[in-house]
């Protein structure tokens, strides 16, 4: 996975976050000359360029990008709302944009798209479930974007559940699945480690893991709605 290119340097701490939790691997540049002098042997895996207050150094190094003198594709351009005239007959410099102050959860899915649709490989493994983000390459987890402490079999609880949304798993089975059949702890272990889940999830998200009476737990919604 090639790393995206970033504009401005230093960019936002929220943009740098989103990155950071999404597991992609970035590198922030001044212009279109530290583009080109930082490209690496691989060439970019994208592009992020933040339109602002410098916004002519912002679209030369769109340019560059899609002269060729920068390789980078795709190209995500972020704006405020006071620019959007900006957009104007520049259609060729970019692939998608997205608004600025930007929501975690808008940026995540259009970045994905974005990848997903030029056939890119900047995209990392995700799963996603009504907020909650689990990255498989970096054993990293959010919600609405902000980051979630979690111990190893804590997120690979929380990896297999969300993995199986709407279905329920006896503790046995969860235990069987998660922990191995090797592992001789009892049933509380599952108990314990849910808990502990729900907790670190916030009040607002708890409700993903739901009990199933006299069964187990069940992630997200049942097909049948209950």
């Amino acid at each position: 996975m090639e790393p995206i290119l970033v504009h401005p340097n230093p960019p936002t701490p929220e943009l740098a976050r989103l990155l950071d939790l999404g597991g992609y691997r970035w590198h922030p540049v001044e212009d279109e000359r530290a583009a080109m002098a930082a490209t690496p042997d691989g060439g970019w895996g994208g592009a992020i360029v933040v339109v602002d207050d410098d916004s002519e150094t912002a679209w030369a190094l769109c340019r560059a990008m899609r002269k060729g003198d920068v390789t980078v594709s795709p190209v995500l351009v972020i704006i405020g709302g006071s620019r959007l005239h900006e957009l104007e007959h520049r259609d060729d410099l970019f692939d998608d944009f997205c608004l600025n102050p930007f929501h975690p959860r808008e940026l995540e899915v259009r970045l994905r798209h974005l990848y997903w649709r030029s056939g890119a490989s900047a995209a990392p493994e995700l799963v996603e479930y009504g907020g909650l983000v689990l990255n498989l390459e970096t054993y990293q987890a959010a919600v609405d974007g902000e980051p979630i402490d979690l111990t190893y079999m804590e997120y690979e609880l929380l990896k297999f559940l969300a993995q199986n949304p709407g279905k329920v798993f006896t503790r046995e089975t969860l235990l069987s699945r998660v922990w191995g059949y090797e592992y001789y702890g009892g049933a509380r272990t599952v108990d314990v480690h849910i808990r502990r889940l729900r907790a670190k999830l916030g009040e607002e998200h708890a409700g993903l893991i739901s009990t199933v009476r006299s069964v187990g737990y069940r992630f997200g919604q049942s097909r049948w709605g209950s």
